[in-house]
């Protein structure tokens, strides 16, 4: 097990000269000389922060969808996908080869979505179309039914099993424009990592809930502890029963390191930042985070 670094390089909040926010989510994973591209925020400024950290894009050995939503997937477009802008990212950098992208995500995450607003019309929230008609034919896609290695510790859940009774997807989530059939979200997936100190979870929204998703982990690493859970939450319009229940949740599993993110909500971060003293963390963009 080697040394793990996370730089959050797209989140709701900035902190530090030139780095910008934005609704959206991207996390660069760092273990034993491969790099993780989590999520893509929704925009290009996934690309102008991670310059302005020093970081290279086209030195991305794999990049994990936690879901098709566009604020995890829309960063995708300002991405150097191409083997061509690859391979010149590559030398940029004086790395030697270059491979096609690896991308992992679940089959749902590929399809229509959309969420309804209050006056009933509704919204398209998917991945862009060109993200969508780009990844199978210019990267190596692997569609994720189930758990599924990516390198060097780091693998992902695939979709999620949904056992609680207070958590559901947080919000009127659809896969037509008509509204007239629920998306369950079931291409939400997370990432777990294996350190030196512990197991680390990356939540991209956390759709299927915190509290399953960390029990389907501890369902997969067995005796190993979790150390850390980083990234959103999905809390921002929970009601206070689901806030209550999830706080036991975590204190009944001796709540690890938190690192609340992206959709967790100011209200719940401050409830589990009261709740837990000294393990709860935020973490703007330009965040560099170290395990193990």
């Amino acid at each position: 097990m080697k040394e793990l670094h996370i730089t959050v390089l797209v989140e709701n909040t900035a902190r530090g000269q030139g780095l910008l926010a934005e609704h959206g989510l991207a996390l660069w994973i760092e273990v034993g000389g491969k790099r993780t591209l989590f999520d893509c925020g929704q925009s290009g400024l996934l690309r102008h922060n991670a310059g302005h950290l020093g970081i290279n894009l086209g030195t991305t050995d794999a990049v994990v969808l936690s879901h098709g939503h566009y604020d995890h997937s829309g960063g995708l477009t300002a991405f150097p996908l191409s083997e061509g802008s690859r391979r010149a990212a590559v030398c940029a950098a004086d790395r030697d080869g270059v491979a096609p992208l690896r991308v992992y995500a679940a089959p749902e995450a590929l399809t229509d979505k959309y969420a309804r607003n209050a006056d009933g019309t509704a919204r398209e929230i998917g991945m862009p179309s060109y993200a969508r008609e780009t990844l199978p034919r210019a990267t190596n896609l692997t569609l994720t039914d189930g758990p599924t290695e990516v390198g060097e510790g780091v693998s992902v859940t695939g979709p999620i099993p949904r056992t609680t009774d207070f958590e559901d997807t947080g919000g009127c989530f659809f896969r037509d424009a008509a509204c007239q059939h629920p998306d369950h979200l079931t291409d939400d997936q997370a990432a777990f990592i294996e350190t030196p100190s512990g197991v680390v979870v990356v939540l991209g929204c956390a759709h299927a809930g915190v509290v399953n998703t960390l029990q389907y982990v501890k369902t997969l690493v067995g005796p190993r502890s979790i150390h850390a859970v980083v990234g959103g939450m999905h809390l921002g319009s929970a009601t206070e029963e689901r806030l209550d229940r999830t706080v036991a949740a975590l204190r009944e599993a001796d709540a690890p390191l938190l690192y609340p993110l992206h959709c967790t909500g100011f209200k719940a971060t401050a409830r589990l930042w009261r709740e837990f003293p000294g393990r709860v963390f935020v973490c703007p963009v330009g965040t560099r985070l170290a395990f193990g």
